[in-house]
Order: structure tokens, then sequence, then C-alpha cells
């Protein structure tokens, strides 16, 4: 990729991995010293790991990051069947014959760039074995089926990320794959920066950004209805958006927030009275 603004598809098997390279710097509000964290773990070769609840801005700061440092980045997003062949890469039979194609973590090895695996627990066990020696001072990929062992460029870096509110005893980071990485852990952001967060990606007003912040607070307050998972910064925004193109308040905190939250109607119900107080 010589184009610095060029954007490739990766055709992986069972998925699509999109690399980014150039685009328009997505926005980002830092909230703390994620950034020089960050880069300080780029110039020593060291990966990251971070670790915070759903729409929190994970994947947005990874993007950041890449803009801001001028990296290619390879995104994955793991799940239940991603296995380490999938990140490798594996032999493909055609017409031609038998021949091999990259994994998306072995073509951000030998390219390099930032491989940033979203979800990295959703995937299979066997994807900490290949992870282990790219992720401690060897900095190695080792391709089992061709007998290569590909070095790490300096431009590399390998980034991971999970929500621990879903870890359990079957899905989790083991201590000794945790512990080869510098983490960061993210949250919500306080109201103050949540609605400059809301403002700018839903463009809208601060008095409207600020009132849906506000229900977003609320919402998450609401502890004894058992939610698994609270209203991200995300939903805040979808909503937003909605109100902004001219659907009513009420319908927009339906569908962006409390149908989103819950399957359950008598919950779905206590958040909606909610949003009423808030948007009476």
């Amino acid at each position: 990729m010589n184009n610095p603004c060029e954007v490739a598809v990766v055709n992986a098997p069972e998925k699509i991995v999109e690399i980014n390279v150039g685009r328009v710097a997505p926005f980002y509000q830092a909230l703390g010293n994620e950034e020089v964290l960050f880069q300080q773990a780029r110039q020593h070769g060291m990966p990251v790991l971070i670790k915070g609840p759903t729409g929190c801005g994970k994947t947005r700061f990874v993007q950041h990051m890449a803009h801001r440092l001028n990296l290619p980045l390879f995104t994955v997003a793991c799940h239940d069947d991603l296995s380490a062949a999938d990140l490798v890469g594996r032999h493909l039979i055609g017409a031609q014959g038998t021949w091999w194609q990259d994994g998306p973590l072995t073509r951000a090895v030998r390219e390099g760039g930032i491989c940033y695996l979203d979800e990295v627990v959703e995937a299979r066990q066997d994807t900490a074995v290949v992870l282990h020696p790219l992720a401690d001072d060897r900095r190695e990929l080792y391709l089992e089926r061709t007998g290569e062992v590909l070095r790490a460029p300096p431009g590399f870096m390998l980034v991971v990320s999970y929500n621990p509110g879903y870890q359990n005893l079957l899905k989790g980071m083991k201590p000794s794959t945790r512990q080869r990485f510098v983490a960061l852990r993210f949250d919500y952001p306080a109201a103050a920066e949540e609605e400059r967060i809301v403002a700018n990606e839903a463009q809208v007003d601060a008095a409207l950004a600020a009132q849906v912040v506000k229900l977003g607070q609320a919402l998450r307050r609401l502890e004894q209805h058992d939610l698994e998972e609270v209203a991200s910064t995300r939903l805040l925004i979808f909503a937003a958006r909605m109100i902004r193109s001219g659907m009513t308040p009420r319908e927009a905190c339906l569908a962006c927030l409390a149908e989103p939250l819950s399957d359950d109607p008598q919950t779905v119900a206590a958040l909606m009275d909610v949003v009423d107080v808030h948007f009476a």
C-alpha cells in the first residue's frame, strides 16, 4: 500500500477486513493521558489492550491514533468462530492449483501498521497461541503451515480490545495473555466531555446535547432493572441525530435507547418513563 490515501479490503475467509489509511481525521475527545500512553507503547514496541464497556469509544480511539500516527489500520471484528487460521492465513485451492493467502494479522506484520482485534475474547482460544510471540520481546509471527517466521517491523503494532462486562469462565483473557500488554481502561465520559462528543458527532446544538446526556446519565442509574448494558455514548449520539432529523424526542429515544437496551416490555416502559421526565 504505497498510496497514503488508499483504502483496501482484505477478503479473509468468512469476513471482510477493511484497511483504512489517510481518511479524514476521525473526531476523538481525549479524556486523559491515553494518547500519550498509546504513543509511548508504539515507540517501545509494546502491544496495547483497551478494555471498556460497549460504545465508550474504544474503536474510535484506535482509528484516531492510526490517523494521528499515519499508520494503516487493519481491523478484525472477532467472533465465536474466529480461529488462528483466520488471522494468520491458509492454503486455498482453485483452478490454478493451491496457493497461500495471508490473513489480516500476517498482512499487518508484513506491511506494517496497526492490527486491531476488536472484542478479542470472542475469538477461539487458539488465537492466543498466535498472539503470544507477537506480544512479547520476540515480536514474531510463526506461520506453522508455511514454515515462515515473520519478524514484525518497527511500524507494526498489535492492539486488542474487549468488554470486561462480557467476560465469564469460558470467555475471558488469561492472565498469561493479559500481562503481555500495556492496558488502558475506558469508561463513559464525564458529562461535560460527553456533551461535546454528542454535539460534535450528532451535529446538534449544546442545549440538545446536554439534555440527551442528562437523560443518558439517568438511565445509567437504573440498576434495579437488571440491564445487561447501560446507555452508551454511541446510543446517545444515535438519539440526538434522530431528533435533529425531525423525529420527536420520544420516538427517537424509544428507537435508539429503550428498545436497544432491553427486550422486556416492562423494562422498556420503565425506561420510557425516564425519557418522559427529561423530555416533558
